[in-house]
């Protein structure tokens, strides 16, 4: 948690995991879209659909876009908030498990801190959160879904030597959560267009193409060690 240094990446990365995953999670939309899985009307979405069951009859709703529109720019304010909670994971995670892993190899302490981060949500998921699947397939979703994101995560921790962005980065992806029923007609189906859902997985498998076609995972800060266990 600290030093924060270099200052200047740091900070940057703080900025990139602050605004960056709602943007993946709209990129992920628009795949979605593009692949048939979802329609995008905010007239019809289950939003709309809950704001015209509260209200009394006869009550004229305000436009259904401003109010989407509306909840779309509190997104960042809302990953401030989300990141408060987020905090207590990601120092487990990407704060102590991956830095844990790294003796493995960069990749496979990604990989395996991500499956780890799946399996850990197994039982809310076998209670039909997130995914609607209360079964195994729906645990594999989940696990999919953390190790695109705990690769995503992971890389903002290692490439800024500092638990902070991947805080942020977290706190954003809870507070895009539910963009997709803002904007999404119906009942879409979460495992596919969720945000960790199937069209995330595309987009976020791009963009981890794409730092590692940089170099972006071969050039990292030296993490600061980790205190040794004194003896009684």
């Amino acid at each position: 948690m600290w030093p924060l240094r270099p200052a200047r990446r740091v900070v940057w990365l703080m900025v990139a995991g602050w605004l960056a995953p709602p943007l993946l999670v709209a990129a992920s939309l628009l795949v979605a879209w593009m692949l048939g899985w979802v329609v995008i009307d905010p007239s019809a979405s289950l939003v709309a659909g809950q704001l015209a069951q509260v209200l009394p009859p006869g009550t004229p709703a305000p436009p259904i876009e401003l109010l989407v529109a509306l909840q779309l720019a509190a997104i960042p304010f809302g990953a401030l908030v989300n990141s408060v909670f987020a905090f207590g994971e990601e120092l487990g995670w990407r704060g102590w498990l991956l830095p844990a892993l790294r003796p493995l190899g960069t990749w496979p302490a990604l990989l395996v801190s991500g499956v780890i981060w799946g399996l850990w949500h197994t039982p809310i998921i076998l209670l039909g959160y997130n995914f609607g699947r209360t079964d195994a397939i729906g645990v594999l979703f989940m696990i999919g879904g953390c190790v695109v994101w705990g690769i995503l995560l992971g890389w903002v921790r290692l490439r800024s030597a500092s638990l902070w962005p991947a805080v942020l980065a977290h706190g954003a992806l809870n507070a895009a959560g539910g963009m997709v029923l803002l904007v999404a007609a119906g009942a879409p189906d979460l495992a596919l267009v969720g945000p960790l859902g199937v069209a995330v997985w595309i987009v976020g498998a791009v963009v981890i193409a794409g730092l590692w076609a940089a170099g972006q995972f071969r050039v990292q800060p030296e993490l600061a060690p980790m205190p040794a266990r004194q003896r009684p």
